[in-house]
C-alpha cells in the first residue's frame, strides 16, 4: 500500500477482542510493507555491522605492510558506506509508510464507526476518550507498527553477527554470543513496572483530555453560572496528576535506558580484557581482536531497537485497547449479524427497495402514521433522547426489558427493524436531529450542502426554520469580491460558537429540512427560541413537511397544537393518544407535563376540587395555553 493510494477502499474488519489482538491484526494487514521495511533494515544493519570486517582487514594489512590488502579494505568500506546510506534511507521511507498507512487505517475505522453510530457514540463513550483515541492513541499505535520492522531487522542482524563471530573467532565469539542475549533480556524484569506506569499515565492523560473537551464544549454555560474557576481548578488538578504520572514513567524508562548503556559497556570491557589476554598469548591476531571489538561496538546500534520496541509496545497496548473498545461498539446491542441472515439485511427488506410506512417503537408503543406530523411528549428528557435513538435505528445499551426502554430494539419502519437493514438504507429513510446538533465549521452554503432529495430548496428550508434574522446577521459579517453581502459565503465557526443558541438551533433545523428525508425526527428543535418564533417555526415545518412523516419530541404547547397527532409517553409507555387539546382536557398527567405543574400543585388542585373531571385551575391552565397559542399565531 502506497501513501498515494490512501484512503483504503475497505480498511477491513478489525479484531477488537483485545488490544494485542488489534495490534496483531494491524501488522498482519501490513505484511507486505513490514517485509519490505525489514529487508531494507537488514541491508542497512548488515552493512553497518560489516564495517568491523573492513576495519580488521585494514589493521592487519598495516601490520603485514600489504598495500593491496589495505586498498581492498578501503574499497570495501566505501561499498559498505553506500549500502548503509541506501538501506537507511529506504528503511526510513518504508517504516514511515507503514506508520502513516496504519494510522490512516485506524482513523478510517474510527471515522466509519462514528458515522455508523452517529450521536449515539458519545452517549456510549465519553467525547474526550473519542478525541484521545483518534489523535494521540492513533499516533502511538502507528509508532509500534513503524518500530516493528526495525526491531525484526535488528534481531535478525544480532543473531547473524553472534553466529558469525563464533565461527570467525570461537573464543571471543562465545563470550559475545552469551553476553548479547543477556543484554537484550536484562531489561525484561523492569518492563512490567514500566508498562504499568505508562498505562497509568495514559489513563490520567485520557481523563484530563475528557475534562478539557467537556469544559470547552460547555464554556458558554460555565461562564453563565460562574463555574469557570471550579472547572479550571479541576483541570489544573488533573493536569498535575498527569505530570506526576509522566515523571514516574519517565524515571522508569530512564532506568531502562541506563541499564542498556551500562551493560554493553561492561560487555565491551570484558571482551577487550579477554581478547588482550588471548592476543598476548598469541592465540589470536591483533586484526581479529579489532574485528571482534568493532563488531560488539556496532552491535550496540541494533540493540537500541530492543528498547524502542519495548517502549512502543508498552505505550501502544493501552492505546490499542481503547481503540478496540470504541471499534467494538455496534449499532444493535441485541441483534447480531447471525440473526440477520449473516448479511445485515432486515427481514422483509430487499436491496434497493425504498423504506417507508408507519414508524413504530415497540418499546413504548409509540406509532407515527405515515404522512402525518406526530408530536411526542415525554416527561423525562433522557427518555426522550433514548426514544429518538431508537427511532433512528440505534437501540440503547442496557438490559433487555428495562422499564426505561434501555436495551430495547430499534423502531420499525413499515414493519422493518431499522437496526437490521443496511446503514445507508436506514439513514436515507430516517433522519434524527438530537437535542444538541453540531454545526461544523465552514460557510453557510457548505453547512447546507448535505445529501438531499432535491424537493426542498435551501431558501424554503431557511424560511421554514425562521432564519431571516440569522441571514441578516451573517450578511453583515460577509462581503464578497463585488462588495455585496452574501450570507451563504459567511464562515461559521466550529460548533457555531459565534452564534446564539437559538440561531444555531434554527440553522440545524434548516439543514435537516433541506435533506427532506422520508421520516424526520426532531428532538426539542425549538427549546432555545422565543414563543413567537417558535409558533412560526411550527407552522413552517408543518407546511414544508406536508405529506411526509415527521416526529417532534417536545413539550411546547405551540408545537403540540399544530401536530396532527400527539402521543404522551409516560413511564416508558404510550399512555395517551389524541390531539393536544383533547389530551390537555382529559389527561391530568399530560397536562402536568405541558403546563410544568409540580406534584404539590397537582395534589392541592385535586384535594381542592373533590370531584372528578376538570376543575377551575385546570380550565385556567387550558385557557392560558390557548391564549398563548393564539397570541403567537
Amino acid at each position: 500500500m502506497h501513501i498515494r493510494d490512501l484512503p483504503y477502499p475497505d480498511p477491513g474488519r478489525p479484531d477488537v477482542r483485545s488490544g494485542p489482538r488489534f495490534l496483531f491484526w494491524l501488522g498482519r494487514n501490513q505484511l507486505g510493507g513490514q517485509i519490505k521495511a525489514t529487508l531494507w533494515g537488514l541491508l542497512h544493519m548488515a552493512a553497518l555491522v560489516s564495517f568491523p570486517i573492513a576495519i580488521g582487514l585494514g589493521v592487519q594489512a598495516v601490520v603485514d605492510r600489504s598495500g593491496s590488502r589495505l586498498a581492498l579494505a578501503g574499497a570495501v568500506m566505501v561499498g559498505l558506506t553506500v549500502l548503509t546510506a541506501l538501506g537507511d534511507a529506504m528503511l526510513h521511507r518504508a517504516a514511515v509508510t507503514n506508520w502513516i498507512t496504519a494510522a490512516a487505517r485506524v482513523q478510517q475505522l474510527l471515522a466509519r464507526k462514528a458515522v455508523e453510530l452517529g450521536s449515539a457514540l458519545t452517549r456510549r463513550v465519553a467525547a474526550g476518550e473519542v478525541v484521545a483515541v483518534s489523535t494521540g492513541d492513533v499516533e502511538k499505535i502507528g509508532w509500534f507498527v513503524e518500530a516493528l520492522s526495525r526491531f525484526t531487522a535488528a534481531a535478525i542482524t544480532t543473531i547473524g553477527v553472534c553466529v558469525a563471530l563464533v565461527i570467525y573467532q570461537p573464543a571471543l565469539g562465545a563470550v559475545v554470543a552469551v553476553g548479547v542475549p543477556a543484554l537484550a533480556l536484562a531489561v525484561l524484569p523492569l518492563l512490567p513496572r514500566a508498562a504499568r506506569r505508562a498505562d497509568e499515565q495514559r489513563e490520567k492523560a485520557g481523563r484530563a483530555t475528557e475534562l478539557a473537551s467537556d469544559t470547552v464544549a460547555g464554556l458558554r454555560v460555565l461562564r453563565g453560572i460562574g463555574g469557570e474557576e471550579l472547572f479550571l481548578s479541576r483541570y489544573r488538578r488533573a493536569s498535575q496528576e498527569v505530570r506526576v504520572a509522566a515523571v514516574r514513567s519517565a524515571r522508569m524508562w530512564a532506568l531502562i535506558a541506563a541499564v542498556q548503556v551500562a551493560l554493553p559497556g561492561l560487555l565491551l570491557i570484558g571482551v577487550v580484557w579477554y581478547g588482550a589476554e588471548l592476543a598476548r598469548d598469541g592465540r589470536i591476531a591483533v586484526g581479529e581482536l579489532v574485528t571482534v571489538y568493532s563488531a560488539v561496538t556496532f552491535l550496540l546500534f541494533p540493540l537500541r531497537h530492543f528498547e524502542e520496541i519495548a517502549m512502543a509496545y508498552s505505550f501502544s497496548r493501552p492505546s490499542a485497547r481503547r481503540a478496540a473498545r470504541v471499534l467494538a461498539l455496534r449499532r444493535s446491542s441485541l441483534h447480531g449479524e447471525e440473526q440477520r441472515g449473516g448479511d445485515g439485511r432486515g427481514a422483509g427488506h430487499k436491496d434497493g427497495e425504498r423504506l417507508g410506512g408507519d414508524l413504530y417503537d415497540p418499546a413504548s408503543g409509540m406509532l407515527a402514521p405515515t404522512g402525518q406530523l406526530t408530536a411526542v411528549v415525554c416527561g423525562d428528557p433522557d427518555a426522550a433522547g433514548r426514544l429518538a435513538d431508537r427511532l433512528g435505528g440505534h437501540p440503547a445499551e442496557g438490559g433487555a426489558g428495562a422499564g426505561d426502554g434501555s436495551g430495547a430494539p430499534s423502531a420499525l419502519l413499515g414493519g422493518v427493524a431499522l437496526d437490521e437493514v443496511p446503514l445507508a438504507a436506514a439513514r436515507g429513510a430516517v433522519l434524527v436531529q438530537d437535542k444538541d446538533p453540531v454545526l461544523l465549521s465552514g460557510t453557510l452554503a457548505e453547512l447546507l450542502d448535505v445529501p438531499r432529495s432535491g424537493e426542498v430548496s435551501e431558501r424554503e428550508a431557511l424560511e421554514a426554520a425562521e432564519c431571516a434574522d440569522v441571514l441578516a446577521a451573517l450578511a453583515e459579517a460577509s462581503t464578497d469580491e463585488s462588495g455585496e453581502a452574501d450570507p451563504m459565503r459567511t464562515r461559521i465557526t466550529e460548533r457555531g460558537r459565534s452564534l446564539s443558541g437559538g440561531q444555531r438551533q434554527r440553522l440545524a433545523l434548516a439543514r435537516s429540512l433541506v435533506t427532506d428525508p422520508e421520516v424526520l425526527v426532531l428532538d426539542e428543535p425549538t427549546s432555545a427560541v422565543d414563543s413567537h418564533t417558535e409558533a412560526r417555526i411550527a407552522e413552517g415545518v408543518r407546511r414544508l413537511r406536508a405529506g411526509r412523516t415527521t416526529v417532534v419530541l417536545t413539550s411546547s404547547p405551540l408545537l403540540l397544537d399544530r401536530a396532527d397527532r400527539v402521543v404522551f409517553v409516560h413511564d416508558g409507555e404510550a399512555a395517551g393518544v389524541g390531539t393536544h387539546r383533547e389530551l390537555l382536557g382529559t389527561d391530568p398527567a399530560y397536562r402536568a407535563v405541558v403546563t410544568r405543574e409540580t406534584d404539590d400543585e397537582a395534589g392541592e388542585r385535586t384535594a381542592g376540587s373533590g370531584t372528578a373531571g376538570l376543575d377551575g385551575t385546570a380550565l385556567e391552565d387550558i385557557e392560558r395555553i390557548e391564549e398563548q397559542i393564539e397570541e403567537s399565531a
